[in-house]
């Protein structure tokens, strides 16, 4: 078992020993991925970033790999692929030659 299975396996059991896998579709959990970005980019708001609680930092974050591996096992995503596609895709939209240093989007390099 990888160590990215264990950890959804073990957030599935989490859920389903509470019975909450009937709040977990595909809308809601899509929801609480945005609803928990918003409570990590909180712990920066009105501060420079070395200025934030690294604790509740990676709680947050926590929070949100933890409901963006639900939605993805919600629909059968394979994690591991799905960014490793992602990761190709931009690759041809941001060739190095062209990106390398710059924060332009693609369509503008």
């Amino acid at each position: 078992m990888t160590d990215l299975q264990e950890i959804i396996d073990r957030l599935i059991t989490f859920r389903n020993d509470r019975d909450w896998e009937q709040f977990h579709n595909p809308k809601d959990l899509a929801l609480a991925i945005n609803i928990e970005a918003g409570e990590l980019l909180e712990l920066y708001l009105w501060k420079s970033a070395d200025a934030a609680d690294q604790e509740k930092v990676k709680e947050e974050l926590a929070d949100v790999f933890s409901f963006a591996f639900l939605l993805a096992h919600q629909y059968g995503f394979d994690v591991k692929q799905i960014i490793f596609d992602k990761i190709a895709k931009n690759a041809e939209k941001y060739p190095v030659e062209k990106a390398k240093g710059s924060a332009k989007k693609y369509d503008e390099l």
